[in-house]
């Protein structure tokens, strides 16, 4: 063979060789899993430690898993257009946890459509999804009720801190509530939507304390433990926090110290859902079958079990 054909061998060797990293640099890439992750919003600790948990577990994990974080900051339009974003994307599984139901329920229609399945954590849409992961808010709010009908002896008046209207886990932790103390002596005088926000519940209950008196409130059931620890802050700020016993949702860590503390009379925990979701999203990305509900369980925290509890909130 002359060295002509030779070098011609060898360039065609070469060649293919290049053709052959290349194809499997695709193909590599191929095998990537883009996972979205929409998060309805940052502005609170409980959806801070959910993302952190998903995102932390997938790195440690889940070696070929792109995971693409958004945050709807607390704004549902922006939600949906995140959402949107990452259909363009092409995700195989979107992980949403909405901000509304109404809201975001068309959009997640939309992911549905173009083939793309879905997880909702925590808070629901109004469609069924491939799969929704995340606690029971109904009898958290009925365990919550019979919880305060026990504390204050079957009477008393109470303040309602709600969370964002519309949202699944308010209505559900309202409506739970309403069932805990239903044919009881208490009664519910005030209500409001404070979003989940600390401050926003500070400043309802600053309003609230100038409109009822020493002795005309004996408890607030707060929805998440921010606004709990927030009616905490304006009822000491007003020296009054010894006539009201305050309740939340969640399970942080500041709350299970104001249980120690005897500030807080009781929360109930409420999983962040991590790593639950991503565990999920993974296994229906790689075709695994899921049940359409995971149910996470939550816990009654108060002063008959805090020390065993302290430092395992988040």
């Amino acid at each position: 063979m002359s060295l002509k054909q030779n070098l011609k061998k060898a360039g065609i060797a070469l060649a293919g060789a290049a053709a052959l990293i290349a194809m499997s640099g695709a193909s590599f890439a191929a095998d990537n899993i883009l996972i979205g992750f929409s998060q309805g919003t940052l502005n609170h600790p409980w959806r801070v430690a959910m993302v952190d948990g998903n995102k932390k577990y997938a790195e440690e994990h889940y070696k070929d898993v792109e995971l693409v974080i958004t945050d709807g900051q607390n704004d549902s339009s922006k939600q949906v257009a995140d959402v949107e974003s990452l259909i363009a994307r092409g995700v195989k599984v979107l992980m949403i946890s909405p901000l509304t139901s109404d809201a975001l329920t068309p959009v997640v229609q939309q992911a549905l459509d173009a083939g793309i399945q879905v997880v909702t954590m925590d808070r629901k849409v109004n469609i069924p999804v491939t799969v929704h992961v995340g606690a029971l808010n109904l009898p958290i709010g009925e365990a919550a009720g019979k919880f305060l009908v026990k504390a204050l002896d079957n009477k008393g008046k109470v303040i309602e801190l709600q969370g964002t209207g519309g949202a699944s886990a308010t209505v559900d932790r309202h409506d739970g509530f309403v069932k805990g103390i239903e044919g009881s002596g208490l009664e519910v005088v005030a209500s409001q939507n404070c979003d989940y926000l600390r401050e926003n519940a500070v400043k309802f209950m600053e309003d609230q304390l100038q409109r009822f008196g020493p002795g005309e409130i004996q408890a607030v059931y707060a929805h998440n433990d921010e606004m709990a620890l927030g009616a905490i802050q304006a009822l000491e700020a007003a020296n009054r926090l010894g006539e009201v016993k305050v309740v939340g949702v969640d399970g942080q860590n500041n709350a299970f110290e104001a249980i120690a503390a005897g500030k807080l009379a009781a929360t109930f925990t409420y999983p962040y859902v991590a790593p639950e979701g991503i565990e999920i999203a993974y296994k229906l990305a790689k075709g695994e079958k899921v049940d359409a509900e995971v149910v996470l369980p939550g816990k009654q925290i108060d002063a008959t079990n805090i020390k065993e509890m302290l430092g395992t909130g988040f």
